[in-house]
């Protein structure tokens, strides 16, 4: 089953980098932390340079906002985005950190979730930092099993008849990357799984299992699951929906960021300074108004040369 093989996986001690990290916000959220997870491209590369990518699951969402308005947003249309630095050994480490409340990510997995980002996202590789206790670390072990297992059911709705294992994931992220708005190129699935093609082998038959999808005769590296042509057709007209879907919720994703990202225009700035070279101080009232204030830093910027 997958749960054995993600709490091996979580068993992994996580580079240092992202146990500071995970310390501070462990320290910042307290006990109502019930977990927090590293995952994305600085997990795959082991480097300390560009964003590192945590979510925090916590109990109560108004315990870590401070504030009951950012609460009921993040409730209401999961997760709320922060940008966090830490001085740690001469460098900056900086972090995207996603907060929702347990519960939410729990539901999020289910096959039936409408919503493709967090499972097809917590189906890849993922370390457990920081885990309030026994129960969290089993919770955690869980709900990342049944991450893969929605995934492997996608995969096999979506792929071809027959495939290798590495195939069907690529289909799957292909399929989950075009129900997001994503500037990534096609070929992103194909370097996912090309990067743990070892993992992705070992997991698909075993999520197709918890999925209750058996698996037909194989010619050596070839899988068959067993599929009517009625189930094909139901998961090819399920993820039409799920991708009209996704695009709108990236779009509302985006405009509650607008408002929500906490430190975000640092964030941003920080980007635009790492490719362009160009580095821009803003005044208070810029920072206490960065909507209003755009205009004018987006002129600056062009006049600068960094963006066009």
């Amino acid at each position: 089953m997958p749960q054995q093989l993600i709490a091996r996986e979580l068993q992994e001690e996580p580079p240092a980098p992202a146990m500071a990290m995970a310390g501070a916000l462990a320290a910042h959220g307290g006990p109502n932390v019930a977990a927090i997870l590293f995952y994305g491209s600085n997990l795959r590369s082991g480097s300390v340079e560009g964003v590192l990518d945590f979510y925090v699951l916590v109990d109560r969402l108004v315990d870590w906002h401070q504030s009951r308005p950012l609460a009921l947003a993040t409730r209401i249309l999961p997760p709320t985005v922060e940008y966090w630095e830490l001085p740690w050994q001469g460098h900056i480490l900086r972090a995207k950190v996603a907060i929702i409340r347990t519960d939410q990510f729990i539901r999020a997995m289910r096959p039936g979730s409408l919503d493709t980002t967090l499972w097809a996202r917590f189906a890849q590789p993922v370390m457990l930092p920081h885990a309030r206790d026994a129960m969290a670390r089993q919770m955690v072990t869980d709900t990342l099993a049944a991450a893969v297992t929605t995934a492997a059911r996608w995969a096999a709705l979506l792929g071809p008849e027959t495939a290798s294992a590495p195939a069907y994931w690529e289909t799957l992220f292909r399929a989950t990357y075009g129900a997001e708005l994503r500037v990534e190129k096609g070929e992103r699935g194909a370097s996912l799984v090309s990067h743990a093609e070892a993992r992705y082998r070992a997991l698909l038959l075993p999520g197709w299992k918890a999925a209750g999808i058996a698996e037909g005769p194989s010619d050596g590296d070839l899988l068959r699951p067993i599929l009517t042509g009625q189930q094909r057709a139901a998961g090819r007209f399920g993820w039409g929906l799920r991708r009209r879907l996704g695009k709108v919720l990236n779009l509302a994703r985006l405009s509650k960021a607008a408002f929500t990202f906490k430190d975000g225009v640092d964030y941003i700035l920080w980007k635009i300074e790492r490719h362009s070279g160009v580095r821009v101080e803003l005044t208070p009232w810029q920072r206490r108004h960065p909507i209003l204030s755009a205009p004018f830093i987006l002129s600056r910027l062009r006049r600068q040369g960094a963006v066009r």
